[in-house]
């Protein structure tokens, strides 16, 4: 039986409402909003650096000073309590810690991040990507953040800044589906698609 579903998502595809209503439907943990809390927690920095840097990658010119200045000390960090150290690399690192500690404990919902990577190989993990037509993204993102004039520049943006999370961090495809067990789209509604998640993972009738 599944323990773990990974939701991976195009900006404003209703992803996250899929991922909410899966966690409420199984009584699992949902780790979006949560994983930058428990990063927030075991890092010891403002919430609002981890918002900053979350799902983020840092500038070329600085990825290249960090690796000169600190051959990879970052990698083994522990605690952090001076924020002007945080950036995007450490964010990662944590993210990563994170996510295979909830992994290991199970019944856990994991919203992007890298999680199918991640946990490609884990035994008891159901990956998805949840995707949808440009016109209902963007009649969603309406509902949700009112009509705003910067909605499809901002879902151009988001989807670029995910793919180029997971090229750099996994050197990975975001968009390839041999990285998933079930690819999804929810133009015919997010109760359907929830349905059509848990029939797949098994907990459907």
């Amino acid at each position: 039986m599944y323990r773990v579903l990974t939701v991976s998502r195009e900006y404003g595809s209703g992803g996250i409402l899929i991922a909410r209503r899966i966690a409420e439907n199984l009584g699992w943990k949902l780790l979006d909003s949560a994983l930058i809390e428990a990063i927030v927690e075991k890092a010891n920095i403002d919430p609002a650096v981890a918002r900053r840097y979350d799902e983020k990658i840092d500038p070329w010119l600085h990825r290249v000073s960090r690796k000169a200045l600190w051959h990879g000390a970052f990698e083994s960090v522990a605690e952090l309590s001076d924020n002007d150290v945080f950036d995007a690399q450490t964010m990662a690192v944590l993210t990563r810690r994170v996510i295979e500690e909830a992994a290991e404990l199970g019944g856990c919902v994991i919203v992007g991040r890298g999680g199918q990577c991640l946990l490609a190989n884990h035994p008891r993990a159901f990956h998805i990507f949840v995707h949808a037509p440009h016109a209902f993204r963007l009649k969603l993102l309406r509902e949700r953040l009112g009509d705003r004039p910067d909605l499809e520049q901002a879902m151009e943006t988001t989807d670029h800044q995910r793919a180029d999370y997971i090229r750099l961090h996994y050197d990975r495809d975001m968009y390839d589906r041999h990285l998933y067990d079930l690819m999804l789209n929810t133009r015919r509604g997010i109760q359907m698609a929830t349905r059509v998640v848990l029939f797949e993972m098994g907990f459907g009738e």
